[in-house]
């Protein structure tokens, strides 16, 4: 705090206070307090604000709505304000902790907000040895009353055998005492410790003997009574309890309605014997215990999860067809897949759900297909970002024992869906990082296997929940970086970047409208020409997926709403887009026609690169210059394709003669390597060939091919080794205005998934040995 309560016992301090109605705080004590007057919430408010104290003051009058000077007692507790949490009534509760006794000397109640003039109440010296009988005294009746009247718990009364300070001890126990507010305030103003342990003491004579007395009649009268007198004097004994509370009598009783929720819950048997003792102690507990708080809301968890509740799956693969294609275009590997699923579960019920995986870069419909797959199912869908998320306590929760513990996103989110067996998307599980909190995609294992999930535990409720019949689907850029032991339970399926004509046509069917709608423009009201939608795509954009596209496309109706506004009835009912308008509304093109360079030049090779974003080409330019021998590599390349420069270097040594270098380049030439965009880190064994003839032309002179871009692994004796991410790499340098690839003759498996259209424009040289890819990439070398 800014300043500490009682630092100056004499210095009078201007705190914000809060009335009491009928509960009195003492010192040391931790309570949750339910406070709703308007001048009360500004109070909690301004300590808030200005890091002061809030002084606890009791009402003589419990019934005064708006209580003045003369309605409070003038000893109360100078408290800290631990937690807020606001209700949905507007009410707000408040949980304080009373730091020690303050006299108030003024009361200000006509301000926007009640406050109070306090300084700290002193307790005057007294002798140690006068209170050493008075303590045991008061301990030993404490102990009594906890053994007879069973209300606190045994915990309770050995934490208060170990405090040491009289006053702290005599003021833990005050907090227990089921006796009334006015006793309770003469207590706290009680300031000689010695007269205090005295009222104490007497205090708990009487509670002893009454308890005794209860626990004697209570015994008469169980003998006596049948069932409905049994029920007849516990709602009578709750109606006193209640009356003693401060409650209104037509409160219902919380412990029935709590009962009634378990009932209504079909836990399994386990989770129910759980949930009957937790509801005991809950029973058991003092109103104003924290841990009563806690255990409610635990119980409410119980009751919310859905234990035995589903939806029907529809198993109609007709139907599903449908629902899929009317949501996405293209994407038939996944589609078919999905409905191989459905098929499966259609002959047998109980068929383990398989864990998808959606791999490819942004854009290409992988959050969304999760949504179509749940509406395909008619399941309920929920969604977790795993993005970033590096405790392993997001994923199991937390232990009960942590202030503001709750459970973990996984029972969240199925406490959300409200059944037991929606479909469920884990979205970018490749981008989940490890620290000392643990390792969350350790934690994941559990809930995607299906040999352990239906077991599955999470440390909050800390007991089983049954995730078998979940429908997990996981979506990620990267396939490189899903953990290792998470990539294990997964089933891969990769969705590759879209051509232009996919483009074109996922824009008609789904874009276009989308985003006429959002602008507030009619069906038909904007048109865009071929070449119009051509022009977005190839000069506004440079992407693997749509997502950059549909913004492009929401930009021109954005800015054709606003002329439809500003020229009124003028404008036409149908406005038609072509290349010229795109243009004046987007400004000059992002892109140029081609990326590629259509002019060849000494020394350059044009490489094939598979990144999160999708496929991409590489300019890999090379220098030669006097020197020594050495090879310099620039462009922020990782590790591997550092050793692929290296290798293709070791080969044109090694065959420098065969390969028409006649300089020995070794001893008298430096050779310097560069990759452009410096800014963006590049790996990867898949340059290799483009990095051999880059060196190669540069220390022939000999010009390479035009539009011709490759890829593939190099080995010292010069084969050319498969890579992977063969239909982004071919799509991008499609986009590019490549026509002519050269790549791995193993890598001949990897044309079915290339669009026939691609195909059909681009022509492919397949290679097994580096040598053989010199006619097509450095036809004026090959003599």
């Amino acid at each position: 705090m800014a300043k500490k309560f009682g630092e100056n016992a004499s210095e009078k301090m201007r705190l914000p206070l809060l009335p009491l109605k009928d509960t009195v705080i003492f010192p040391h004590m931790v309570v949750p307090l339910l406070v709703g007057r308007s001048a009360s919430l500004e109070a909690v408010d301004e300590s808030l604000a200005a890091d002061l104290p809030l002084v606890l003051c009791t009402q003589r009058d419990p019934r005064a709505e708006d209580p003045g000077a003369r309605d409070m007692y003038r000893i109360g507790v100078a408290s800290k304000v631990l937690q807020t949490l606001r209700m949905p009534d507007g009410t707000l509760k408040v949980v304080v902790e009373g730091l020690g006794r303050a006299k108030v000397s003024r009361f200000h109640m006509n301000s926007d907000y009640y406050s109070a003039t306090v300084t700290k109440a002193l307790n005057p010296a007294t002798k140690d040895n006068q209170l050493d009988g008075l303590t045991r005294l008061v301990v030993d009746q404490f102990g009594d009353f906890v053994q007879t009247g069973q209300r606190v718990a045994p915990e309770i009364f050995m934490s208060i055998q170990e405090i040491d300070e009289p006053d702290r001890l005599a003021d833990t126990i005050c907090g227990y005492l089921p006796i009334r507010v006015e006793e309770r305030q003469k207590l706290l103003e009680c300031l000689d410790l010695e007269k205090r342990f005295e009222m104490i003491s007497m205090y708990l004579v009487r509670e002893n003997e009454l308890l005794e007395l209860e626990n004697k009649v209570r015994e008469r009268v169980r003998e006596q009574m049948d069932r409905g007198q049994r029920e007849h004097y516990l709602h009578e004994q709750m109606r006193i309890i209640r009356q003693e509370l401060g409650q209104r009598e037509d409160t219902p009783d919380e412990f029935a309605e709590m009962r009634e929720l378990i009932e209504k819950a079909e836990m399994p048997k386990q989770v129910a014997e759980k949930a009957a003792r937790e509801l005991s102690r809950y029973e058991r507990m003092p109103p104003m215990s924290p841990e009563s708080a806690v255990i409610r809301l635990y119980l409410e968890w119980l009751c919310d999860m859905p234990w035995n509740k589903r939806t029907k799956d529809t198993i109609d693969l007709v139907k599903a067809r449908k629902v899929l294609d009317e949501d996405h275009y293209g994407l038939d590997k996944v589609k078919e897949r999905i409905l191989e699923f459905l098929a499966v579960r259609k002959l047998r019920r109980d068929a383990k759900g398989p864990i998808l995986c959606l791999v490819g870069p942004p854009g290409v419909g992988k959050t969304s297909l999760g949504q179509s797959i749940a509406r395909a199912m008619n399941r309920e869908f929920v969604r977790i970002s795993l993005g970033g998320v590096r405790d392993e306590a997001e994923i199991r929760g937390h232990r009960r024992t942590y202030i503001g513990a709750l459970p973990g996103r996984i029972i969240q989110s199925m406490k959300k869906a409200g059944v037991r067996n929606p479909t469920f998307m884990l979205d970018e599980v490749d981008k989940m990082s490890v620290d000392f909190r643990g390792d969350p995609a350790s934690a994941l294992l559990e809930v995607l296997d299906p040999a352990q999930n239906k077991d599955f535990s999470d440390h909050y409720l800390e007991v089983e929940f049954d995730l078998s019949e979940v429908f997990f689907v996981a979506t990620a850029n990267s396939e490189d970086q899903i953990p290792y032991a998470l990539y294990d339970r997964l089933e891969i399926v990769r969705l590759s970047g879209y051509t232009q004509q996919e483009k074109e046509k996922i824009a008609a069917l789904y874009l276009i409208p989308r985003q006429l709608e959002a602008n507030g423009l009619r069906k038909g009201q904007l048109r865009f020409t071929p070449g119009a939608m051509d022009t977005i795509i190839q000069r506004y954009t440079r992407e693997a997926g749509v997502r950059e596209l549909e913004r492009q496309i929401a930009n021109v109706c954005r800015k054709a709403a606003r002329k439809f506004v500003e020229e009124g009835r003028k404008r036409k009912r149908t406005q038609e887009m072509d290349t010229g308008d795109v243009k004046d509304l987007l400004g000059p093109p992002k892109f140029s026609a081609t990326e590629a360079d259509t002019e060849a030049r000494i020394g350059v090779a044009i490489g094939m690169a598979y990144t999160g974003s999708g496929g991409d080409i590489l300019s890999i330019e090379t220098s030669v210059m006097p020197g020594k021998g050495k090879l310099q590599l620039t462009g922020q390349l990782g590790d591997v394709m550092k050793e692929s420069a290296q290798a293709a270097y070791t080969f044109l040594r090694a065959h420098a003669a065969e390969l028409g270098i006649s300089k020995p380049f070794h001893k008298d030439l430096d050779l310097h390597v560069h990759i452009p965009e410096g800014g963006t880190p590049k790996d990867g064994p898949s340059a290799g060939v483009a990095l051999f003839v880059s060196m190669l032309s540069a220390l022939t002179g000999k010009l390479p091919a035009p539009l011709v871009s490759m890829t593939g692994e190099i080995t010292l004796r010069g084969r050319v080794l498969a890579v992977g991410g063969i239909k982004e790499k071919v799509l991008a340098a499609h986009r590019a205005g490549i026509r002519h690839i050269l790549m791995p003759k193993e890598n001949e498996k990897d044309f079915p998934e290339i669009p026939e259209e691609v195909r059909n424009e681009i022509t492919f040289t397949l290679t097994e040995e580096i040598i053989d890819v010199l006619p097509a990439a450095l036809p004026d070398a090959v003599q």
